[in-house]
């Protein structure tokens, strides 16, 4: 490879990183924003009870989406796969039975979770009419988990086509109605809880038809369902959701285990952390979404036989993680004024907020490299890898640097103890994926590379 090739592809392919990053960060961003602006709405009635309701419920919709989110992962690698190898039929039957398969099983999990409502809600610590109100919540919100699950993977088949700016206009069309739906229904119907559940059903089932309506029209639709073939693709499709549904199912009990240290310093100390909650995500789509982004981007050239671009993929992946952290880290530095002013914070929660306002944001870098690293063992057939790795951090990382930090500094060594975790995981993830990622091609490819599927992968990674 002549070395102007060489920086032609490394400039392209920074640029689909950033491009696909950034554009499905935005749709993160919108989901996020509808989120809170949920609950200031809740909270604006002025009945507490109804806020705690509500972020009881949302503890429990944490876990139901990362049942979401892991099939959307494996809808997003197959269908990547199918598409660097140049087998548009196949990325479509692909795409067509993880639909109906996320469908199903996002049916099944909701009755689950349906049945044991109250003893979920209680196992959280709500009692009384709080927990009522939360199980009613739920209760009207559950049922739509499977048309959730139907946009969740079709905005990742979206993203598998390389059509991130698609992907990002299903969400912010989806949050957008929730917002428009939020005061009318909470306060000009006066439906209050109920108001804010059916509006967010509502945006499930225009996420979901705007979706599907995406791929029908501009990435050649779905196949006609066929039973074998739904089963034969059930194999491949389970072999990347459940280790990875259960890969995002560490982050909650990671947060768990913090939230819990956190509470033996004080009220004031678990108010700073749900601040610091609240702004990470806000603050790190770009990382969150970073992981959803280059995995297709690096399942595209693994299929295709493109080994050297999956390299290039997974460093540029990384430098932009690193670029993101410095800036998002000079943003929050430069908000802390601001942010104790909005807050009215004061000890030990101005400490806190201020803590991760400054060096703690730089080392978000890790958890970046986390996200990268899982993005790579999931479309390069390693998704165990991203399980360990995960339940790792949250646990292994969380527990013992806790409790070490929290004994000798307090409330703020509760922080640095988690972030330290970050790190050395962090490092880990880095090692492992690049043993990953240096082994692809050293198996030949099952199928050829033919000039005709290369011009398909031009087309795919210049489009706008």
């Amino acid at each position: 490879m002549t070395e102007a090739k060489a920086k032609f592809l490394t400039g392209n392919l920074m640029r689909h990183v950033t491009v696909m990053s950034l554009t499905a960060s935005v749709g993160l961003m919108a989901v996020f924003a509808v989120d809170f602006v949920d609950m200031i709405f809740i909270a604006m009635l002025g009945k507490a009870e109804l806020a705690a309701a509500i972020g009881y419920a949302g503890a429990i919709l944490f876990f139901t989406g990362s049942f979401g989110v892991g099939m959307a992962i494996a809808a997003g690698a197959l269908v990547a796969r199918a598409l660097g190898r140049g087998d548009r039929a196949l990325a479509r039957r692909r795409a067509t039975n993880a639909l109906i398969i996320g469908f199903a099983f996002g049916a099944v999990f909701a009755g689950i979770v349906w049945a044991n409502l109250q003893a979920l809600v209680t196992l959280l610590g709500a009692v009384g009419e709080t927990r009522d109100l939360s199980v009613d919540f739920m209760q009207i919100i559950l049922p739509s988990l499977p048309v959730l699950l139907v946009g969740v993977v079709g905005g990742a088949i979206l993203r598998a086509h390389g059509d991130a700016r698609r992907s990002m206009t299903v969400l912010m069309i989806g949050g957008l109605v929730n917002a428009a739906l939020d005061p009318l229904l909470i306060f000009g119907l006066d439906l209050e809880l109920t108001g804010a559940a059916i509006a967010s059903v509502t945006a499930r089932f225009v996420i979901a038809g705007s979706a599907l309506w995406a791929i029908q029209r501009h990435h050649g639709g779905f196949d006609t369902p066929k039973l074998s073939e739904v089963g034969e693709d059930l194999r491949p499709i389970l072999a990347i959701a459940l280790p990875a549904i259960l890969t995002q199912l560490a982050t909650p009990i990671g947060q768990a285990i913090v939230t819990r240290a956190m509470a033996t310093h004080g009220e004031i100390a678990v108010a700073g952390f749900a601040i610091v909650s609240r702004l990470t995500p806000v603050a790190f789509a770009v990382l969150f979404a970073l992981s959803g982004a280059v995995g297709p981007i690096i399942g595209q050239n693994a299929g295709a036989g493109l080994t050297e671009r999956v390299r290039t993929a997974f460093r540029d992946a990384l430098i932009f993680t690193a670029v993101v952290s410095v800036l998002v880290a000079a943003v929050l530095f430069a908000l802390r004024g601001p942010l104790e002013v909005l807050f009215r914070l004061d000890g030990a929660a101005r400490d806190l907020v201020f803590l991760f306002c400054g060096p703690l944001a730089l080392l978000w870098f890790f958890n970046g490299v986390i996200f990268v690293g899982n993005s790579a063992f999931n479309n390069l057939g390693h998704p165990y890898y991203s399980t360990w790795i995960n339940w790792g951090r949250h646990t292994l990382g969380t527990v013992p640097f806790v409790l070490l930090g929290s004994a000798w500094m307090g409330a703020p060594g509760v922080l640095l103890g988690q972030a330290a975790g970050g790190v050395l995981f962090g490092v880990l993830a880095w090692w492992l994926a690049m043993r990953v990622v240096s082994r692809v091609g050293a198996v030949p490819a099952a199928e050829p590379f033919t000039p005709r599927q290369a011009r398909l992968i031009s087309i795919l990674f210049n489009r706008r």
